[in-house]
């Protein structure tokens, strides 16, 4: 069994324990040690773990570790990895026994993604490094999505859509097929995307319009 930790003691944090511990139940191979996070106090006991510091502490890390985030803010999630320097560790994708991949073999992965319970992936999807997908969501034919993205339960990408970097898709939003989405763009809960998002506004509504 590998070593990890969690980066992030919070309530995603938490269903991220829960998540590791419903891959051993099928195949035992992560042993978790505890938690990472910047404004718990360290050596404090939280559920499923104790808090083992911060990034000071994460990046003086001298053995192996595997460590995964469970951020839901994709800027603080982008600027935390970061930040990290130590060879010591790596970044495990953490895949929900439950998720459903339409067609696996062509779905290509970076490092460090979340992928929770009863999500489905179809076929022909990329993800880069780094994105947390929550549980229900879905990702249709031909997806692709940057890094550091955020996608809330029940998000749903439709066929062909281009995601770029750190955006956040609120819980049961949805982005219509074949539209691009750029960088820091939020989507707001329960809200359709059916045009082009520009980078850095709020999208809210059916259909979502700017609404900053």
């Amino acid at each position: 069994m590998r070593d990890i930790a969690i980066y992030g003691a919070s309530g995603f944090g938490r269903e991220v324990a829960c998540l590791i511990s419903h891959i051993n139940h099928f195949q035992p191979q992560w042993n978790l040690i505890g938690f990472f996070d910047d404004g718990i106090a360290e050596g404090t006991e939280v559920q499923y773990g104790k808090v083992l510091g911060g990034m000071v502490q994460l990046n003086r890390w001298n053995s192996p570790l595997s460590v995964c985030f469970a951020l839901g803010n994709p800027k603080v999630l982008r600027n935390l990895v970061n930040q990290i320097n130590n060879s010591y560790l790596d970044f495990p994708n953490i895949i929900d026994p439950h998720v459903l991949f339409m067609d696996e073999k062509t779905v290509k992965m970076g490092q460090g993604n979340v992928i929770c319970a009863n999500t489905l992936i179809s076929c022909n999807v990329k993800l880069g490094d780094f994105n947390m997908i929550n549980v229900c969501s879905h990702l249709g034919h031909e997806c692709e999505l940057g890094n550091y993205n955020v996608i809330m339960p029940g998000g749903n990408l439709s066929g062909g859509v281009v995601v770029g970097d750190s955006n956040l898709f609120g819980v049961n939003s949805a982005v219509l097929q074949y539209k691009k989405v750029g960088n820091e763009v939020v989507l707001s809960p329960g809200s359709i995307l059916s045009r082009t998002a520009k980078d850095g506004k709020m999208y809210v509504g059916n259909p979502a319009k700017i609404f900053m």
